[in-house]
């Protein structure tokens, strides 16, 4: 398939989607997705669109109030300008490439040079410290890092004959003026680190050296270890940037939009929505680059950026719900969420706030959107929604194996070849033949499903427990303690108990001014026999921060742990009465 074949079905499968914004019914029953052979969506699609494009590809607002634009035209440019560049110091398509950056311009530059050099990227979150680079870098078998001047110093402890490119801080002035500002003096790079602001005195001009295969190797995402160690996910030239058109379509994006995501560079939910789906669009990635998350400082820059689309996962908006949302003056036209369920207390106080319904999304990083609630069409409280076009929905029951049409195991439906889904677990092929076997991809999460064909997120296979024989929801328990006005997060874990086996035990970061304590734990306790059935109603509590991992995920499996291990320092809900 030539370049312009490639481009043109990319098209054509994007403008059915865009066409069928608002007619769920008519996107799902029609839609197929493109299958180019060759396909690199830096060189095919994003250069494609770039043509004389003078429209912000991204916008970045700086903490002390500073901005830059850059437009379409610009960054295929001055990506092109930063292969050239990468290419001269030795990357060559095949090789990895760790890129720890933050969100700063030079990001979007080597995500797309490097997919137009055919080199692998292996993201990586600048919050990572020193042993875990050490394990990027060995498993991953990391050829080059591309890092922040300030977090060089980690790699002083990590082995290797990797090439070293460092990115200092940009001197940003205003808009972009497509020549790239010099890095401020004082912040030049360690010694044995290359500069990667040199890559904007290279020719803009890129030639590939050769033709892409749609199947090639594209990222390398190593997974958050919420549970276990870290999988390596590998997803190809068309399995993310095509298959985010998925992402795409939820989101609600339209051309010319400016889409606001709150992610953390290195985790794929950056790369969906601050990367492949905007740009598939045709949408501006707008960032609010700050380092202490403050919600009116977020809505004025908002109303300052004109946010159409905003994405956010569900610790900003219980974050959000805390403050003034009158705050924001013009409410994007688009609200979703991503990352772990949202509570239908979070939905009704946005709803009530700014008249607009937050659409529940539910995927992973090893693949790309699954199933959501999208534009136009009836939103249920608590349900993640329906299958995303492109995608059939299987659910599996964990005690007989088979298919079940009410409650199971969320499993894609391979057979369909849907675009999105990883090509498995590099260099582990016997976890990649457990998670796709039979035909279907399993994704660890349950749901159930009515009868309308809407799923409600149950849990983690391995979060689920039961209590007295009766099987309990962790995500129900904790979006029910939420509803009280004390509870800023929640996670419920199962608890030793000699009668019932195990009840569940609430880990409880109170809201803002309230205190932990006998008195308030008796509130929650009651609030807990109100809304909940007898036997799902939490019978212990524990006060304090909870455990995450560095993207912002509860680490419940250290919860358990520490349950296990006991805790004098809960409440027990018999001690109370």
């Amino acid at each position: 398939m030539t370049e312009n074949s490639a481009t043109h079905t990319f098209l054509a499968a994007r403008d059915f989607l865009l066409d069928r914004r608002g007619d769920y019914e008519a996107a799902h029953a029609g839609f197929t997705w493109p299958r180019p052979e060759r396909f690199n969506w830096a060189l095919d699609w994003f250069d494609h669109i770039a043509r004389g494009n003078p429209a912000d590809a991204l916008r970045i607002v700086e903490e002390d109030g500073t901005s830059e634009g850059v437009s379409f035209e610009e960054l295929s440019a001055s990506s092109g300008a930063a292969a050239n560049w990468l290419r001269a110091q030795g990357v060559a398509a095949g090789d990895r490439i760790l890129v720890m950056l933050g969100n700063q311009r030079e990001l979007w530059d080597v995500m797309l040079a490097a997919m137009k050099l055919r080199a692998v990227v292996i993201p990586a979150t600048p919050l990572l410290g020193a042993a875990d680079l050490r394990d990027r870098v060995e498993r991953g078998r990391v050829r080059h890092v591309i890092a922040r001047a300030e977090d060089t110093g980690k790699f002083d402890e990590v082995p290797g004959t990797y090439t070293r490119i460092a990115a200092g801080p940009r001197a940003t002035t205003g808009p972009g003026t497509g020549t790239g500002p010099e890095v401020p003096a004082g912040s030049e790079v360690p010694a044995g680190w290359l500069r990667l602001a040199d890559f904007h005195a290279a020719d803009r001009s890129f030639s590939p050296d050769a033709e892409t295969l749609a199947g090639d190797p594209l990222m390398l995402y190593f997974t958050s270890g919420t549970t276990a160690r870290p999988k390596l996910v590998e997803h190809t030239h068309a399995s993310y940037p095509i298959g985010h058109l998925s992402t795409m379509y939820w989101l609600g994006l339209r051309p010319g939009d400016v889409h606001l995501n709150i992610a953390s560079p290195g985790w794929a939910k950056h790369a969906w929505s601050n990367l492949f789906a905007p740009w598939n669009a045709g949408a501006t990635v707008f960032v609010h680059n700050y380092t202490r998350f403050d919600a009116e400082r977020l809505m004025a820059e908002m109303d300052r950026g004109g946010v159409t689309t905003f994405c956010a996962p569900p610790t900003v908006w219980r974050m959000l719900i805390q403050s003034d949302l009158t705050k924001l003056r013009n409410p994007p036209r688009e609200a979703v969420a991503a990352g772990e369920p949202l509570n239908p207390e979070v939905i009704e106080r946005i709803r009530e706030a700014w008249g607009v319904t937050i659409r529940d999304g539910f995927g992973q990083t090893e693949t790309t959107l699954q199933v959501g609630n999208f534009p136009g069409a009836p939103v249920k409280p608590g349900s993640m929604g329906r299958p995303a076009p492109g995608y059939e929905i299987v659910l599996l029951d964990s005690v007989t194996g088979k298919e079940s049409e009410r409650e199971g195991e969320v499993c894609v439906d391979l057979r369909t070849r849907p675009a999105g889904v990883m090509t498995g677990y590099r260099d582990d092929p016997g976890r990649t033949a457990e998670a796709m076997a039979d035909g279907l991809y399993r994704t660890g999460d349950i749901a159930a499903r009515d009868a309308d064909g809407y799923l409600t997120y149950v849990g983690r296979a391995d979060d689920v427990f039961k209590a007295s024989d009766y099987k309990i929801s962790p995500f129900e328990l904790e979006s029910a303690l939420l509803e009280h006005e004390a509870v800023a997060e929640a996670a419920v874990v199962p608890a030793p108990d000699p009668l019932r086996l195990a009840v569940p035990k609430a880990y409880i970061t109170l809201a803002a001014g309230w205190e932990p304590g006998k008195e308030t734990a008796r509130l929650l306790f009651e609030h807990s026999r109100a809304v909940l059935s007898p036997y799902k109603r939490v019978r212990r509590i524990e006060f304090g921060e909870l455990p995450k991992t560095v993207s912002g995920k509860i680490r419940r499996v250290e919860l358990r742990e520490l349950t296990e291990a006991g805790s004098g320092a809960e409440y027990d809900e018999a001690d109370l009465d």
